[in-house]
């Protein structure tokens, strides 16, 4: 009987394929040239450039840039050492952003994308044209591996890709990427950021005659389909790339007018002072200020006055970033478990003293996860941000709905002296007390002891009043600086009581604030959860953020989450410019008006001397 019943079936389904017009055929999915998280795009199809670019631009010149510390690794997938700077030239991405909207991207190695209505995967067909350096085709198989080995091998990409399940081929040209979350237009956004790397240059032997494993370090160039090549690599030392003249996407319309300089190197130097110098005296062409104080007194030298170095001060490409900067305290340390020890740690931080004596006033406080940008909370909640705490009420601090965050305001004797004051009672309160000069636990007789991790030497100047301010109401506080290789590698494990960190958050927010605060990254080594953040309150806000559909809907959840996160103590905010502060020998030229969120450098920047 079941075999009469199957074969009566099949005779229905030829019957049905008979009758059923042609035209009903599997329709083609509609590609897209670009997606972006929130609005419409910009450009539309048939665009020939972005608007901030000069496409009579020459290419040539040569760029010579530096960095601090050294390098152990060409490999761009690896978590595991320390990558050269630069490598992102070597490669494309399947789409690329532009530095005028958003978080919105155009195909690069892809030629469009198509994703369903209920955005439950996204594929990307991949230009015919887009090839590796030795002429082999860019092909899904690639794209594949490069998901699977980056996700595999990077904790920071195993967070960012976390609601992207698996790459398949679909097609001759076509990869698609899987979500297990629908409805999500970041999804498609991130999956087009990943970096491609070549399967055959990975699966084949090296120069050495043995075979690459990308699971591994190397310092044999290696090969990408991007604009540019490594031509020479000292380890450790310097690092030099070539502009390629058979780049296959060197006029895409997402290229033109830029990757202009024939050739870039970078430098390695052991410090910042020692980096500055070889700026100063020519031997690297381009710097970026990080130091207020550096930029007022650092520059009364003879190639500045007679206008051979160039400083400028451009608009902060930074205001589609949320910026924290600050002293952040690793909660994994018993130390700083309670909320009270943390708040007292930041009446211990006098701003405005600093500011005055070592900035020349030209820096501004932090307060907001999200400061410089319209998603920082501010007042009382009300409307939805007040909607979504009160669905919260009792995973957060009461006072995120009875008390804005302010932080406290120094400047003077006496206000420094009712902060600390106030320091020492939050101290007592947590169950501390002094006994002669020490803070001590009154059950233990332990002393609180608190060291700062530094990367660089420079950024002892501006911390050391914060530790002396400590040692006022005795706490045993020290600076350790340590070179860039400890640095990253202690980061990376969670080996320090407090460190000095920047988070940036573009606009709009999404998946990365789980690496950020989410309970999940808390224990995740090489996650950016550097306090240790496991709060089941701060979990279901972020998972409002990254879910939320409208811009409006986005920003009342980050308000909500960023309101709770400050509430919560878990950092000391610092400071943060609102220029960016460049200085460049006279060699180069830019067009008047930069891209909105970047400075552009040095993608639509060129050489004076180019094609001459």
């Amino acid at each position: 009987m079941a075999l009469s019943r199957l074969k009566a079936g099949l005779v229905v389904s030829l019957f049905c394929l008979l009758a059923m017009p042609l035209s009903t055929k599997a329709e083609e999915p509609q590609f897209r040239i670009g997606t972006a998280i929130l609005g419409d795009l910009k450009y539309q199809p048939g665009f020939k450039r972005f608007d901030y670019v000069n496409p009579e631009a020459p290419k040539g010149g040569e760029l010579k840039l530096s960095a601090e510390g050294t390098f152990d690794t060409l490999n761009p997938v690896l978590f595991k050492g320390n990558p050269a700077s630069g490598l992102s030239m070597v490669f494309d991405t399947l789409m690329k952003s532009s530095n005028d909207e958003i978080a919105t991207s155009y195909g690069l190695l892809a030629e469009g994308v198509s994703y369903p209505d209920d955005i439950a995967s996204a594929t990307f067909r991949l230009r015919a044209e887009a090839k590796w350096a030795d002429g082999t085709p860019v092909t899904p198989d690639d794209v594949i591996f490069s998901f699977d080995r980056t996700k595999e091998l990077n904790p920071l990409a195993t967070s960012i890709y976390s609601h992207v399940t698996r790459a398949e081929k679909t097609g001759d040209r076509d990869v698609t990427f899987y979500f297990n979350e629908k409805n999500n237009r970041e999804l498609p956004f991130i999956a087009g950021q990943l970096l491609i790397v070549p399967k055959h240059w990975w699966e084949s032997a090296g120069t050495d005659g043995k075979p690459r494993d990308i699971s591994r370090t190397i310092l044999e160039p290696i090969m990408g389909s991007g604009p540019y090549k490594i031509v020479s690599v000292q380890p450790g030392s310097s690092i030099r790339y070539e502009l390629r003249d058979d780049y296959w996407g060197k006029n895409l319309p997402v290229n033109i007018g830029q990757n202009n300089f024939g050739a870039i190197s970078y430098t390695y130097y052991a410090d910042k002072d020692v980096q500055f110098e070889a700026f100063r005296s020519g031997n690297t062409d381009f710097w970026q200020e990080q130091s207020a104080s550096h930029w007022v007194t650092a520059y009364d030298f003879p190639a500045v006055k007679d206008g051979r170095i160039k400083r400028d001060e451009l608009p902060n490409s930074l205001r589609s970033v949320g910026i924290m900067q600050a002293v952040v305290l690793n909660l994994r340390r018993d130390q700083f478990k309670d909320q009270r020890v943390r708040e007292a740690l930041n009446y211990a931080y006098d701003f405005e003293e600093m500011n005055r004596a070592l900035a020349f006033g030209q820096l501004t406080r932090v307060n907001s996860f999200f400061f410089g940008t319209e998603l920082a909370s501010s007042g009382l909640p009300t409307g939805e941000e007040l909607n979504i705490l009160n669905s919260v009420k009792d995973k957060v601090p009461p006072e995120v709905f009875t008390t804005p965050y302010t932080n406290p305001v120094g400047g003077d004797q006496q206000k420094a002296r009712d902060n600390l004051r106030k320091a020492i009672e939050l101290f007592k309160e947590a169950g501390y007390v002094l006994k002669g000069n020490r803070m001590v636990n009154e059950k233990t007789g332990q002393p609180f002891t608190m060291e700062i991790l530094l990367g660089s030497p420079s950024m002892e100047r501006s911390n050391l009043p914060y530790v002396q301010n400590l040692r006022r109401i005795g706490i045993d506080a020290t600076l350790r600086t340590v070179d860039s290789s400890q640095y990253i590698n202690r980061i990376r494990s969670f080996d320090y009581d407090a460190t000095w960190n920047v988070w940036g958050t573009s606009l709009p927010p999404g998946s990365e604030q789980i690496d950020y605060w989410g309970s999940a990254s808390a224990n995740r080594q090489g996650s950016r959860n550097y306090a240790g953040i496991s709060d089941p309150g701060v979990d279901i806000l972020i998972g409002k953020l990254v879910s939320a559909a409208t811009l409006e809907e986005k920003t009342a959840a980050a308000k909500a989450l960023d309101r709770v996160l400050l509430a919560h103590h878990y950092v000391v905010p610092l400071f943060y410019g609102t220029t960016n502060k460049i200085a460049y020998w006279d060699k180069f030229e830019h067009l008047p008006e930069l891209p909105e969120y970047s400075i552009g450098f040095p993608d639509v920047w060129w050489s004076k001397s180019a094609g001459k």
